[in-house]
């Protein structure tokens, strides 16, 4: 069973199964993470939706890319969680299915080229409390768990 956080699902609300896949990058006691200003400025795991026929690991690179502009090596998987939201950019309430993983940040190449996404390092305790779901929080406490 794949655990949820956030709100429940609301009663007779109709939901579109978004899979994504996300990841926590650590280096030198920070995380790499994103600020996306809109629709709701949030501070955020980078990562992102994988597109029909993608293979999860492909979008997991593309998207941390488009978000950060780094390229990362060595992805982990360490688990998923669900979660049950309004997507405002795609007009849609959506059950998302978020895939984690842990990688190595390598290095950047270019700014971010996601309209509105912010790369930024933050200390990973720091991180574990300003993550904008947790879902994400989690998966951060359990990396400062792990030590």
């Amino acid at each position: 069973m794949i655990p949820r956080h956030g709100r429940p699902p609301r009663a007779g609300q109709r939901y579109i199964l978004r899979p994504g896949v996300y990841a926590v990058l650590p280096r030198s006691g920070s995380l790499l993470l994103t600020h996306q200003s809109e629709p709701v400025p949030e501070l955020q795991l980078p990562g992102g939706g994988i597109d029909p026929g993608e293979h999860p690991l492909h979008a997991l690179h593309r998207e941390v890319f488009e978000e950060t502009g780094w390229r990362i090596a060595r992805p982990r998987r360490l688990g998923a969680f669900r979660r049950f939201t309004f997507m405002p950019e795609y007009g849609l309430w959506a059950e998302k299915l978020c895939t984690i993983y842990h990688a190595m940040p390598v290095r950047p190449h270019e700014p971010p080229s996601e309209p509105g996404h912010i790369a930024l390092w933050m200390p990973i305790e720091l991180a574990a409390e300003k993550l904008g779901t947790s879902g994400d929080r989690s998966f951060v406490r359990g990396l400062l768990r792990e030590g």
